[in-house]
């Protein structure tokens, strides 16, 4: 590599190709369209206020630049990925369109590289870049340095990445509504050049909206050549290592060529392998920085401000960064990712929790404060963090597990922040209330009212940390003289708070009138009718009591039902009154039989188990509305029942006693 001899010169040809704010996973990669003028301060450009000029206040920046085929032989080799990265995320077209920006000349933006000394090599956690990517993968392999020199990417990964897959590997991608899981379902393909393309035309197969000209394109196999196109595997130029074996290449192309190509064919085809040769292996495109200050602190602080821009890091990328870095003894990065993987698809269940939920919880479980912000991981709290890691990782799944014996998942689970209290309590207790013994069954179901009520009442959903702390102040001082889950405190506390985790004369009513068939609360609210908590993973099916085919206006009027009454049974048969909690296979048997007949085939306690009216005249169609009145009542009046006393006082009356909090 050779020193560039004036800064401004280098990046100042960039500025035409700056990219829109916002604009590209990677920030720094631009994103053309044909025809744009200059734009001033674009990313790289030293009047940016997030630039790499600005980064160091007063210091002299000093860029190097080399070709695209050097970088890539010390991808790997020399140049890895630091834990503090997030996972590659780029698309195919966006791939295409960085090739089509080097094949017209225009820059790609700077790159920003650290230079680690050899006694810091151990104290980072390094990966490798992709080379044959997978749709959706997240997980970089893990190398040891082994006492080769190490430089990492603090800015760039994801052009880097996108070089190595066009250039020496493969990207797979899933077939348009496929499953996942299946092997079938997945394409690999390879970035492919159409070089009788000539990029000045353009035309019908031309992504005109990212301006891309010359003809790249992914396959699965070899295309076929024909009078119209001729594809060349990108891959195959990286063999080119010098000027010889590059013209042996082009004559062996251009022998070849079919006897039809014309002449002006032909010179298309000869100038287009020839400008990919000189792009990938001639001209010294890739302008880089590198930094070697060894503070780590000042590192993060780079990596964090050249980052900021293009697609914002998430909070979690960014304090994933800080924890990783500060770990010693394990690796955070693939610990939090590798437990979100496991709670999502290792228990049975689909779950749906993120990064974010799993450092939130770090705080909380470890008793600090709980506002999820850089501020709050300090090297204290990641030393206390990372001490209390293994027993926070049980919490968790013990805590996943149980909501997911209550039958809660991702379809229903409305709010990751209600698990914060229950996980808090397990992480104390050291319990995963999964036994026999009376103490984990009375805990199992005062925790599973707990969170039924908080969800339905929408406890959690804005303005969580100050709940989640209050939460956890009252478990923690409860815990002091029992181990019982505090339900009766919690509930008393909350409201304190103006937070109702309970139903009463007030909001009673919206529980039946703001819930019906199809909505996301629907299986929580019927969860509380049956003195059963433990739905384990068995497939549970949400069954209208009366066939909702039977609600069928035209079949109702050839019945001589008035239209008044019509409305209100299609007003009626969504409602909970009419829903109830059925086996799948149970639902399948039962299907749109009439209830009438179908109550014949089970046992004689359905009918109490469901709180469902044994009065057989309100099983008619016609007399839903009533039927549906009456089992709501039936179902106000059980949930009732099951309250605590402790919670319920003399002065209350029969129409105050909450019904989501009892044990």
């Amino acid at each position: 590599m050779r020193k560039s001899a004036n800064l401004r010169k280098n990046i100042s040809a960039g500025l035409a190709a700056c990219p829109a704010p916002g604009r590209g996973p990677d920030f720094g990669f631009p994103i053309f369209r044909a025809g744009r003028g200059v734009t001033a301060g674009c990313r790289g450009s030293p009047s940016h206020p997030r630039s790499a000029g600005n980064i160091l206040a007063g210091a002299v920046m000093s860029y190097t630049t080399s070709t695209v085929a050097k970088v890539m032989d010390e991808v790997n080799r020399s140049i890895f990925l630091p834990a503090i990265q997030r996972p590659y995320v780029w698309e195919p077209e966006q791939i295409i369109s960085l090739f089509d920006s080097l094949l017209k000349g225009y820059p790609i933006s700077s790159f920003l590289f650290w230079s680690v000394n050899p006694d810091n090599r151990t104290d980072w956690e390094i990966y490798k870049f992709f080379e044959n990517f997978k749709q959706g993968d997240t997980h970089n392999e893990l190398i040891e340095p082994d006492g080769r020199k190490v430089t990492l990417v603090l800015d760039g990964q994801q052009r880097l990445t996108s070089l190595m897959i066009g250039l020496r590997g493969s990207y797979t991608v899933r077939k348009k509504y496929a499953r996942a899981n299946n092997a079938q379902s997945w394409i690999r393909q390879r970035l492919y050049l159409d070089l009788m393309k000539a990029p000045n035309v353009i035309d019908d197969e031309d992504d005109s909206e990212l301006g891309v000209t010359y003809g790249l394109r992914f396959f699965e196999s070899e295309p076929t050549n024909d009078g119209d196109h001729h594809w060349f595997k990108l891959n195959r130029i990286m063999a080119c290592t010098s000027d010889d074996t590059f013209e042996v290449l082009s004559d062996k192309i251009v022998e070849l060529l079919p006897d039809g190509i014309s002449r002006s064919e032909r010179r298309t085809i000869e100038r287009n392998l020839d400008r990919l040769y000189r792009v990938i292996w001639k001209d010294e495109i890739i302008a880089s920085y590198t930094e070697m200050d060894q503070s780590l602190d000042r590192v993060l602080d780079i990596f964090i401000r050249a980052n900021d821009g293009g697609t914002k890091l998430s909070k979690s990328d960014l304090l994933l960064s800080m924890v990783t870095s500060k770990w010693k003894g394990i690796s955070a990065r693939q610990e939090i990712f590798d437990l979100v993987d496991h709670l999502n698809d290792g228990l049975g269940a689909a779950n749906s929790l993120s990064k974010d939920f799993v450092m939130k919880a770090c705080l909380v479980l470890s008793d600090l404060d709980v506002r999820y912000k850089v501020n709050n991981f300090t090297n204290d709290n990641l030393a206390t963090i990372e001490k209390l890691w293994p027993s926070i990782k049980l919490a968790l799944e013990r805590t996943l597990r149980l909501a997911n014996r209550f039958g809660i998942d991702k379809e229903t689970l409305s709010s990751t922040n209600a698990l914060m209290p229950i996980a808090y309590y397990i992480h104390r207790t050291d319990s995963g209330l999964d036994g026999s013994s009376s103490f984990e069954a009375r805990n199992a179901a005062r925790v599973h009212r707990f969170l039924i009520g908080t969800l339905l009442n929408g406890v959690f959903n804005v303005s969580s940390d100050t709940v989640i702390s209050g939460a956890r102040d009252i478990i923690r001082d409860m815990l002091k003289d029992d181990r019982d889950f505090p339900i009766e405190a919690l509930v008393t506390g909350l409201g304190r708070r103006n937070r109702m985790a309970r139903f009463d004369a007030d909001n009673t009513p919206g529980l039946f009138d703001e819930t019906s068939y199809g909505k996301r609360t629907c299986f929580l609210a019927l969860s509380l009718i049956y003195d059963t908590h433990n739905w384990g993973m068995t497939s549970h099916h949400i069954d209208h009591i009366i066939p909702r085919s039977l609600a069928n206006p035209e079949r109702l009027r050839e019945q001589g039902v008035a239209e008044e009454k019509i409305n209100e049974i299609l007003a009626s048969v969504d409602r909970l009154g009419n829903l109830e909690i059925l086996m799948g296979r149970e639902n399948l048997e039962k299907n749109d039989t009439p209830f009438d007949r179908w109550i014949t085939t089970r046992d004689p306690e359905f009918l109490a188990r469901h709180l469902i009216p044994d009065d057989a005249e309100l099983w008619k169609i016609e007399k839903l509305p009533e039927f549906v009145k009456e089992r709501e009542r039936r179902m106000a009046e059980h949930v009732r029942r099951l309250t605590y006393p402790e919670v319920v006082t003399a002065a209350q009356s029969e129409a105050d006693i909450p019904l989501a909090i009892s044990g």
